[in-house]
């Protein structure tokens, strides 16, 4: 997959991009999962978190769960509104709490704290828990209505390089799949995300794997409706 950068600089434009993701009309399908641990940290009353807070709770006090544990079932399908609104609140004015909650919900359940380098690409794999995990699925290029998908079919240029692009993806085996994935989030990122004066210190970054014409012009227009420059590949 390939990283590009998206000019976020604080929490608040990091909510417009969450969801400008899942807001275009070149997505075809969402898989967004986030940790009991997340939610249940973020005190406060938050409408578009309530349920989740309440389903955190049962989850973590639960008889049957080990929270320490691997237990899928510690983790929720998640909204744009509900991740952005936990990011919200883990990098804007109330952090410090809840990364206080966070830490105590880490030495609760017996897991280590990690020591990695926030947002390190190698560390993903030992990432424990992870706690979001974030990613959407495009429309394939031969399913683009040429009226309402005009935009990135005429990205391509002259026609033909379209239809090359759609014969390219018709004969391929497997048929390919085309995404656009968020940085894992676990405890460092989410405690690491911003400094002192809310601007963030690691670039935010969108994993994409798809025709480099069709990602970015989706970019480009989540960029647009989050009100932020252009993206750039890393």
């Amino acid at each position: 997959m390939v990283g590009y950068e998206l000019a976020a600089i604080d929490v608040t434009a990091v909510g417009r991009v969450v969801r400008a993701l899942g807001a275009h009309r070149y997505v075809a399908g969402r898989a967004h999962h986030v940790h009991a641990f997340a939610f249940a940290a973020v005190a406060g009353p938050y409408d578009v978190l309530a349920e989740a807070q309440a389903w955190a709770g049962r989850a973590i006090d639960s008889s049957v769960l080990d929270i320490g544990s691997r237990d899928e079932r510690l983790w929720r399908a998640s909204s744009e509104a509900e991740i952005a609104a936990v990011l919200e609140v883990f990098w804007g004015p109330e952090r410090t709490q809840a990364h206080e909650r966070l830490h105590a919900l880490y030495e609760g359940a017996r897991i280590d704290w990690s020591t990695a380098e926030p947002f390190c690409e190698t560390a993903e794999e030992t990432m424990f828990p992870m706690l979001i995990d974030a990613g959407w699925e495009l429309l394939p290029l031969t399913s683009l209505d040429h009226e309402r998908h005009k935009g990135v079919i005429q990205s391509y240029g002259e026609p033909i390089q379209f239809e090359v692009a759609c014969f390219e993806e018709e004969s391929a085996v497997p048929p390919p799949v085309y995404l656009q994935e968020l940085s894992a989030f676990g405890a460092r990122e989410l405690t690491n995300g911003v400094g002192d004066d809310g601007s963030l210190t690691h670039p935010f970054v969108v994993w994409c794997d798809g025709p480099a014409a069709y990602v970015e012009y989706v970019l480009r227009g989540v960029a647009r409706s989050a009100r932020i420059s252009e993206p750039c590949q890393e």
